[in-house]
């Protein structure tokens, strides 16, 4: 594959977690019973990045939760070397049952995804809201989900993919677009 843009640099990224941030204290009339829940992996690093953000505006701590959807996939391809899905384990601070819960991913594609975060949220609790934020919004909804706060739309073609690198994991803030 051959990278065709950088769509979001470290500053832009910076700046549209700002903004989602914001938007989640506007939209919720703040953070009472709130909570971040980062989809494994570059959706946790987002996740806390987002509540350093809204401690930072607002002055009070928000709890965040880490979400393993595996065993929720519709498509589970990672194996571990016996044949067996990988399962790295959710954690999940508070009871979610009555709260406000805002999953964050790092690329919302067809929906897939999020219906498993939503499958696995409500076998935890029965959540009063499930909000979604996502980095980057790429089109191609398979499934009839939309995000509540996005940082970026960047319409794709099917033979584009949509590369995520974050700090905690790569080295490198970026998103890239890459075409085969």
């Amino acid at each position: 594959m051959n990278e065709k843009a950088i769509v979001l640099d470290e500053q832009a990224i910076r700046r549209a977690l700002t903004r989602i941030a914001h938007e989640i204290i506007e939209k919720n009339r703040g953070i009472e019973h709130c909570i971040l829940i980062g989809i494994r992996t570059r959706g946790i690093f987002l996740a806390n990045r987002l509540a350093e953000r809204i401690n930072q505006i607002e002055g009070k701590e928000i709890q965040v939760g880490e979400l393993d959807i595996t065993l929720y996939r519709d498509d589970l391809t990672k194996k571990t070397h016996d044949g067996e899905p990988q399962i790295l384990g959710s954690d999940i601070p508070v009871d979610i049952t009555d709260k406000k819960v805002v999953v964050i991913d790092d690329v919302l594609f067809t929906g897939r995804t999020i219906r498993a975060a939503m499958d696995a949220l409500v076998d935890m609790g029965r959540p009063s809201q499930i909000q979604l934020a996502v980095l980057v919004d790429r089109g191609h909804r398979e499934l009839p989900i939309r995000a509540d706060y996005v940082g970026k739309n960047v319409p794709t073609s099917h033979s584009e993919k949509i590369a995520v690198a974050l700090t905690e994991v790569d080295g490198i803030d970026q998103v890239s677009i890459f075409e085969n």
